[in-house]
């Protein structure tokens, strides 16, 4: 009788992406989710709302402040999509900082990310409330939160590919929105229609014929640089579905080099469109600026329309903010950075309990919704801003860190290469510095540095006392000679 042969594993099971201690994720979203989904995360509360603050802070030069932001942006998701390629697991870039920069960084990454999400999900719950009573004006507010909150709950606990329709579909109703918008108004300005919210003939013209590009001088373009990169905030969330994509080396490079099509499409040609109908000091006075486009088309049912596109877009907003910051969780808990029930992954191979805590947070909204005048949201956009760059700058900080040790150790090139390396690296870095320092000089969003101060204290005491304390840290984070699980060629 011969002995039974002992299985080996082969050197592409060893490199299997699975980034998980125990349970795996489920990999269900395709190309398809994934592309739509990078469109989709590009348009939201930012874009409908906040480039009219943008626009009144910058004037027309807010469209310099969306190409040089859109750039920067650019970097860090080619930064993270070289780092997705190379290692597409669960938790994303808080295992990358964790890798790399050591296990506090990837500590504060992690969590200040959940913390972005859980801010802006509150406002985006909220606006959504906000949005229905434009309809329903009798109604409480929280009648609205309530349902919302069990239904995309629920969505996001049966599978990962339901929430990439749920998202592909939203998505697609944003994207054409925008593509309406920008049509309708460059007939405007091609045929020359008067329209009937100003008395200024629309025309290239207005871009310059108000006080210039820089009406404001170079000090309002800066300003406009708190608002301009809120609107890009939740984009990195795009890096997160490498771990539960089908073939992350092939769709994540696609999504990522999207990135500049949708700054000019959604942004800059939108509100290029926009500043040619009206003068820039008209625009948001009367309201949101997209109902002012469809105002001047004679859509009588133009608010209602309107309305409609941003349910549409808070909705998804939502949608997105419960996977990112469950995702992270589920990344953390598997470090040793979040409790142990965070990694637990239902059947459909979801991480079932990352989905119900965010549903907690978002109850908190129908309280919050009760007592928080609605001005906050300036403030809750300035902190959010924080966290988001905070987040940004340690991806690139990581991605400097995994490019040094890949030429150290003469380890394999990557298949998708940041290009322009280290120059664009290092200036976007410097970018994000500006940013911040931006949000510290004008007193309105000032106090996103106390409240983003306090967090990282407060998240560096966490760490001392209940990660490195009890030394329950990972043993592959641990030891140098156990990286990420890297996939091959």
């Amino acid at each position: 009788m011969q002995p039974t042969p002992t299985r080996t594993e082969s050197p592409v099971e060893k490199q299997k992406p699975a980034a998980v201690v125990g349970q795996a994720l489920s990999r269900g979203l395709n190309v398809r989710h994934i592309r739509f989904m990078a469109l989709g995360l590009a348009i939201g509360t930012g874009l409908f709302y906040g480039s009219a603050s943008a626009i009144q802070k910058a004037g027309p030069a807010v469209l310099l402040a969306y190409i040089i932001g859109g750039a920067a942006v650019f970097m860090v998701m080619r930064a993270l999509g070289e780092m997705a390629v190379r290692h597409p697991v669960s938790g994303s870039f808080s295992q990358y900082a964790s890798r790399y920069l050591g296990p506090l960084a990837g500590f504060v990454t992690g969590w200040t990310y959940v913390f972005e999400m859980a801010i802006v999900a509150i406002a985006d719950v909220t606006a959504f409330s906000i949005y229905m009573g434009f309809w329903f004006p009798q109604v409480d507010r929280w009648i609205w939160i309530l349902p919302v909150i069990c239904f995309l709950a629920a969505l996001n606990l049966l599978s990962v590919k339901v929430f990439g329709e749920l998202e592909f579909w939203f998505s697609l109703i944003k994207v054409a929105a925008i593509i309406a918008m920008i049509a309708g108004g460059a007939a405007i300005i091609v045929f020359g229609f008067q329209t009937a919210d100003s008395p200024v003939a629309p025309g290239l013209g207005n871009l310059v014929e108000h006080g210039g590009l820089f009406p404001n001088g170079f000090e309002g373009l800066l300003a406009s640089f708190a608002v301009v990169m809120f609107a890009f905030g939740g984009v990195e969330t795009l890096g997160i579905t490498a771990g539960e994509a089908a073939d992350p080396k092939k769709v994540i490079p696609k999504a990522v080099n999207t990135v500049p099509v949708r700054v000019l499409l959604f942004y800059v040609l939108t509100l290029g469109v926009l500043m040619s109908l009206f003068p820039w000091d008209q625009v948001g006075t009367s309201g949101s600026p997209f109902v002012q486009i469809f105002s001047s088309l004679g859509i009588p049912a133009a608010p209602h329309i309107l309305n409609a596109v941003v349910i549409t877009a808070a909705l998804s907003a939502i949608n997105s903010d419960i996977f990112g910051a469950g995702r992270i969780l589920f990344g953390l808990s598997n470090q040793g950075h979040a409790p142990a029930a965070f990694g637990k992954v239902s059947r459909h191979g979801v991480p079932w309990m990352t989905v119900v805590m965010m549903a907690g947070i978002l109850l908190v909204g129908v309280v919050l919704n009760a007592v928080i005048p609605e001005d906050v949201f300036l403030v809750i956009a300035s902190i959010a801003t924080f966290a988001t760059v905070w987040v940004w700058v340690m991806i690139l900080a990581s991605h400097v860190a995994m490019k040094r040790e890949v030429a150290r150790k003469g380890l394999p090139a990557s298949e998708f290469p940041s290009p322009w390396w280290p120059a664009a690296s290092v200036l976007t870095i410097a970018f994000m510095a500006l940013v911040i320092a931006v949000l510290g000089a004008f007193e309105d969003t000032r106090i996103a540095l106390y409240v983003g101060a306090v967090w990282l204290g407060l998240l560096v005491l966490a760490y001392r006392l209940w990660i490195k304390g009890d030394g329950r840290r990972r043993a592959h984070l641990e030891d140098e000679t156990s990286p990420l699980p890297v996939v091959s060629p």
